[in-house]
């Protein structure tokens, strides 16, 4: 598949990129069956410029906390990462807990413990069972071709691993980005989102890498909502080796918004995977809001109605009840001239000039029924900013499941 000169690499993963690699192993922190695994390490070989994004809650893990400062050092080449345990609310020890399986990646990678960073996932409250992590990264046998059990060990509650790779000329250089992320519940980002690790073998100037990242990053995680809640672990992690050559890329040039169109096209499509395994999930909804006087304002209102249980009820009951996504506009506080929005579903005028307008309502039922996708389009006509939000409707099943999560 090719779009702007973007192909998507079947099978492609993680590793796809040239220079990384990747391993597993179940160490026994999720409850064992057929093909789980829970520990994993994804590396480059080579020295590579790294960015991070964070949780901005206030309550984060030891796990961060590390990852944040040894990223800033600046000399950064891969991670281990855990699923089963969040490794945080444990004190002091979750952060030496952190340290040591970092020091045991290291080791068993012939590094220093400050060239690798951590990220854990999975339940609050329990100490990383380091006995487990001590005999599991020993096994862990490294591969170029070790992402697609890498996107799975990093798995929860998802339902299937999220992964993705594309290539494009850049310069010269085939440069490719793969990437991969884990989330189904407690997805609400407001800086990454649960856990995403992107890799590219291009030559990218730091500084731009950053700037790259949060751009992406604000177009794409940031505009997910599953339930309204936001981890306490999240991270987005973006390697790039310069393993394809070439020279390098900086800001304000066309091989930046080539490469910065690619990172995009990875971003949304990790974004949408996301949303579309949420956790009691039957239908991922599509959000864009346009005419808006900012992209600020766009981006807010889009957010306000793919997050609204109200409306994410709406979808999972097939019910055109427009009057709820005027609700969430509302609340959003974005600038608005109610007596000229429009409002559409499925492609359906609902709304015009801020009045409702007559439709048949059993034909935009039977397309709300029929498509896995239901997209709303709310044109506020005030400006000339747009913004697209992914969220899922709410089901039965996504309480009954997380109503009994721990126990």
């Amino acid at each position: 598949m090719t779009q702007n000169a973007i192909t998507v690499l079947q099978e492609g993963s993680v590793t796809s990129a040239k220079g990384f690699e990747a391993g597993v192993t179940y160490a026994g922190l999720k409850v064992q069956r057929d093909g789980v695994v829970d520990l994993g390490i994804l590396l480059s070989r080579r020295p590579s410029a790294v960015a991070g994004m964070f949780t901005s809650s206030n309550i984060r893990s030891p796990s961060v906390t590390l990852s944040q400062r040894r990223l800033a050092v600046g000399k950064t080449l891969g991670v281990v990462a855990n699923s089963g345990c969040a490794n945080t609310c444990v004190g002091e020890q979750g952060y030496k807990d952190a340290e040591e399986s970092t020091a045991l990646a290291a080791r068993h990678l012939g590094l220093t413990p400050d060239e690798i960073v951590m990220c854990s996932t999975g339940l609050i409250g329990a100490e990383l069972p380091m006995a487990l992590i001590r005999a599991g990264i020993p096994k862990i046998t490294m591969s170029p071709t070790g992402g697609h059990d890498f996107a799975n060990a990093i798995r929860t509650t998802d339902k299937f691993g999220k992964e993705i790779a594309v290539a494009l000329d850049i310069g010269g250089a085939r440069v490719t980005l793969g990437g991969c992320a884990k989330g189904a519940g407690m997805i609400h980002p407001q800086m990454a989102t649960m856990l995403a690790f992107l890799t590219t073998d291009a030559n990218v100037e730091p500084s731009f890498l950053k700037d790259a990242l949060k751009e992406a990053v604000d177009a794409t995680f940031n505009m997910v909502s599953v339930d309204g809640d936001m981890s306490t672990n999240d991270t987005v992690l973006l390697f790039a080796n310069g393993a394809a050559g070439g020279p390098a890329i900086r800001a304000g040039t066309s091989d930046a918004a080539k490469f910065q169109q690619a990172l995009h096209h990875v971003s949304r499509h990790l974004s949408h995977e996301i949303v579309r395994d949420g956790e009691g999930a039957t239908k991922v909804m599509e959000v864009t809001v346009a005419g808006a006087r900012t992209l600020a304002d766009a981006r807010v209102a889009a957010r306000s109605i793919s997050s609204s249980l109200l409306v994410k009820a709406a979808v999972h009951g097939n019910d055109p009840n427009w009057g709820r996504i005027m609700m969430a506009v509302g609340k959003s506080q974005a600038y608005l001239e109610e007596d000229k929005i429009g409002v559409y579903l499925n492609d359906v005028c609902l709304m015009e000039h801020g009045l409702p307008i007559p439709f048949f309502r059993e034909a935009v039922v039977a397309s709300m029924r029929s498509n896995p996708t239901v997209r709303f389009r709310v044109e506020l006509n005030i400006g000339s900013a747009s913004a697209t939000a992914w969220g899922c409707d709410i089901s039965q099943e996504y309480v009954h499941f997380n109503s009994a999560y721990v126990t």
